[in-house]
């Protein structure tokens, strides 16, 4: 009886939600940022920012049209750093390689880092919001 109790924790709906707060997560977030920006999926990019996309500082159709002359992208990941809190508020910075491919066959590559936030799970915000967003982008172009 424990057991099958067990197993409904572990399956429920509730337990399915809790958003994966670990370092790893946060830097995912970036990778599946690039994912989609590849695949051509530019909502799911641009909800990977905070506020629903707000924090890219465009509305969404001036972001879409950012990546228009981009044929391909692909991001290199290294490890998160600088790991901040503050008032229930949680902050990492992904250090990143940007690599882009133009539709005119030019390459481009970027050097720099995102950083991440996320509200702390427990204070009441919706679920969505504990998980890691973009909330800003700093990437210099490398010679």
């Amino acid at each position: 009886m424990r057991l099958i109790a067990l197993l409904a924790l572990i399956t429920s709906p509730a337990a399915a939600q809790t958003p994966d707060t670990s370092l790893a997560a946060a830097r995912q977030v970036i990778e599946r940022y690039y994912a989609a920006i590849e695949r051509g999926d530019f909502q799911t990019a641009y909800r990977s920012w905070d506020g629903d996309g707000a924090a890219s500082g465009k509305r969404f159709g001036p972001f879409r049209a950012g990546f228009a002359a981009t044929a391909h992208s692909r991001v290199v990941t290294r490890a998160p750093i600088n790991g901040d809190a503050g008032m229930s508020q949680r902050w990492i910075d992904v250090p990143v390689d940007v690599y882009a491919t133009l539709k005119n066959g030019h390459r481009q590559h970027f050097r720099g880092r995102y950083t991440l936030h996320r509200v702390v799970e427990g204070t009441g915000a919706p679920a969505s919001k504990s998980r890691w967003h973009i909330a800003k982008a700093r990437l210099i172009a490398v010679r």
